[in-house]
């Protein structure tokens, strides 16, 4: 019990990394049935009421009034950064080189957390997080260059508009995570993560309005099989996920919680295969391990 105190931080990562895993493919299936942009919206509504029935068992509150202009603030925009813009780029990623790619260029979080936390926290960048960059960029491109003979040329073996969109979504995320920083400070990490859904239910909301997409959330709403992915995505990523990772971001350093967290990629393997039926390379799997282990380097 000692141990575990001591260690909560890191606990709630690996814990993270696993809830991810889970949410990762409920929301590449669903997104597959129903369309990115209505898995989105509908998720973070579910979340949102997952936390506030949870923030009302447990704190007495269904919504985080006690929360300060400055929590809001920030925490509010983070929720657009990270949900909207962030996850917007993720989920349709999912659609185009699925998500155990979209979670291996999630690998990039950590080093452009870093580079954000240099321009808005003025933390210093060493020639060590350089290397780990590096490291982790070399995994990337590791797992997604082939070369279909000997003597061949290397070749891309995913769509370049995918490896764009999970890109984004690893930036949107990155500065999310900073800026939820920013905001946390003391406060409770499920009443955070609630201000944070609750900025992206509004930031997808006027999306969907200004494309006109209402249309096709509804009709989201009556595919039975994609309901329940998002249902499941949403309870182990908006509610428990993200929660969770607030909770690693408080209790231990944010490097060390990073590469915990980044493991998704490598634990995301065996069920794309098992569920799938995904074929796996071995420099796949060797580009997945290099790249955690460049963000591992990153915070040594």
């Amino acid at each position: 019990m000692i141990f575990f105190n001591t260690h909560l931080g890191e606990f709630a990562a690996l814990l993270t990394a696993f809830f991810w895993t889970i949410t990762s493919l409920s929301f590449e299936s669903a997104s597959n049935k129903v369309g990115s942009l209505s898995v989105n919206i509908i998720r973070l509504v579910i979340g949102l009421i997952f936390l506030s029935a949870f923030n009302l068992i447990r704190r007495g509150m269904i919504l985080p009034t006690d929360a300060s202009f400055h929590n809001w603030m920030w925490l509010i925009l983070s929720g657009l950064v990270g949900f909207v813009f962030g996850d917007l780029f993720l989920f349709k990623s999912y659609t185009v080189i699925g998500s155990r790619f979209s979670m291996l260029f999630m690998t990039l979080v950590p080093p452009i957390t870093a580079f954000f936390s240099w321009i808005i926290l003025a933390e210093k960048l060493k020639l060590l997080h350089f290397a780990g960059m590096t490291l982790t960029f070399s995994g990337i491109a590791m797992a997604i260059f082939s070369r279909n003979g000997k003597g061949e040329k290397l070749s891309l073996k995913l769509a370049p508009k995918g490896i764009l969109f999970a890109t984004g979504g690893a930036v949107g995320q990155a500065l999310g995570l900073v800026l939820s920083k920013l905001g946390l400070g003391d406060y409770d990490p499920f009443a955070a993560t609630q201000i944070r859904v609750i900025a992206g239910v509004i930031g997808f909301a006027m999306l969907t309005t200004i494309l006109s997409r209402w249309k096709h959330v509804t009709l989201a709403t009556k595919n039975r099989s994609g309901m329940s992915a998002i249902t499941l995505g949403a309870f182990f990523g908006p509610f428990l996920g993200v929660s969770f990772s607030l909770i690693a971001v408080k209790y231990t350093e944010a490097g060390i919680a990073s590469t915990i967290m980044a493991l998704v990629p490598v634990l995301i393997i065996a069920p794309a295969v098992i569920l799938y039926k995904e074929k796996v390379t071995i420099p796949e799997i060797i580009g997945a391990i290099i790249s955690v282990g460049g963000v591992a380097v990153f915070f040594i």
